[in-house]
Formats: C-alpha cells, structure tokens, sequence
C-alpha cells in the first residue's frame, strides 16, 4: 500500500492517506477556479481510502447546496473538496504532487481558453530571474517542508 502525506503552507493542517491514487483530475468549473483563486483546480480523490487528518483540521466553507471546500484557517491554503460521494484533497497539498498526475478533465464548459497552451509560454527558472538575484539570496522559507514533522513551527534555534 502507498502511503501518500501532505498539508497546506504553514504546516497547522496535515494528512496521511494510504491508498493507490488514481483519481487525480483537473475542474475547470467557476467554482473551483474562485475556490483555488486559479485557472483550474487540481484535485485527487480519497474516496474510500484510509485517510486521516494529521495535524489539525481544515476550516470549510459551503460552497454549494451540496460541496463544502475545506481550507487552512491559518495560511488559507485550499485542501479538500467535500461532496456526498466522497471528498477530493488540493493535488499541490501532497508532499509529492508529481506521483498524483491527472487523468480526467472536469467542468470544461468553463474552461478558459489559453490554458490549453500554457506549455508554449517563455518559461524561466527562479535562480534565472537576473532582476530578482539580490531578493532572492535573502529569501528566507517559512513554509512547512514537504514530509511530516513532529511540531511545527520549528523552534527558532534548531
């Protein structure tokens, strides 16, 4: 069995599922769109898997007659999409996003159409950015790493 971990930002809400995924889509619905702030909301289904919050628990919004979207209360992270057939969690909340790719397109109806050529725009690293070199040595992370940790925030001198 896989085991799959993720949370939002600021680490207050964690999860662990442990299941083979393989119901990750993308909804290009207005709904998710205003729900992600985004194009598109990549989501993948926990359906009947064996999934458990963490750390902490998402705040949820009804967004519909029948969806509640959960989310981080603290950092507003978007984590799940609640329905009365199951719930989907945010594809980019998984530590390994990459292991959960899409295989299925929903609300195309309201897709907007220069995503399809995403792909074909000019596309640069961030250590690339000559105007941002001087901002970006000084960046400093306060966002949660990708994999579990005991506590979180970490203790300033550790």
């Amino acid at each position: 069995m896989t085991i799959h971990t993720g949370g939002c930002q600021c680490g207050a809400v964690r999860f662990r599922v442990e299941a083979e995924l393989e119901d990750s889509s993308i909804c290009h619905c207005r709904m998710c769109q205003k729900a992600f702030g985004a194009y598109y909301a990549p989501l993948v289904s926990v359906r009947g898997t064996d999934f458990k919050w963490t750390r902490g628990e998402p705040k949820r919004f009804q967004s519909s007659s029948v969806v509640q979207r959960g989310f981080c209360a603290d950092c507003g992270t978007p984590l799940t999409y609640e329905a009365p057939d199951g719930m989907a969690i945010a594809a980019g909340a998984f530590d390994d996003p990459s292991a959960l790719p899409p295989v299925m397109q929903w609300g195309v109806e309201k897709k907007i159409g220069f995503v399809d050529s995403l792909h074909t725009l000019p596309a640069v690293a961030t250590e690339e950015d000559l105007t941002s070199v001087d901002y970006l040595a000084d960046l400093v992370s306060y966002q949660h790493p990708d994999h579990d940790t005991d506590s979180w925030p970490q203790e300033k001198n550790q």
